[in-house]
């Protein structure tokens, strides 16, 4: 079991910002920027490159869902960044989907 899915049990505690039925928006623990949240399913996807056609629909909500979210955190209007890493090469550390929203700083391109 992932750390995501022990958070969306309510098993270990998290800043839990937002929530919907399919999934919720948590603060990172190691923020790369003033503000960095995840936006996570709480069905699991190990990563976004395995999601089939099934979970199309809540990545849809969860992408569509990015603007409000960034409303919230006050940086829909300065402007915010969403990943998607898949891979360790790309930093991903959990292997449970997750978007990172991050904002309040210049980020420069290309990252890494």
């Amino acid at each position: 079991m992932t750390i995501f899915e022990k958070i969306a049990r309510r098993e270990i505690p998290a800043e839990i910002l937002y929530e919907e039925e399919d999934f919720l928006v948590i603060r990172d623990i190691n923020p790369q920027a003033p503000v960095h949240v995840l936006i996570v399913p709480k069905k699991v996807i190990e990563r976004v490159g395995e999601a089939g056609p099934e979970d199309a629909r809540i990545l849809g909500k969860m992408l569509a869902a990015s603007g409000n979210i960034a409303r919230r955190l006050g940086v829909y209007e300065s402007g915010y960044r969403l990943v998607i890493n898949h891979g360790p090469d790309a930093g991903e550390t959990v292997p449970h989907l997750h978007i990172h929203l991050l904002g309040k700083r210049s980020l420069a391109w290309p990252p890494g």
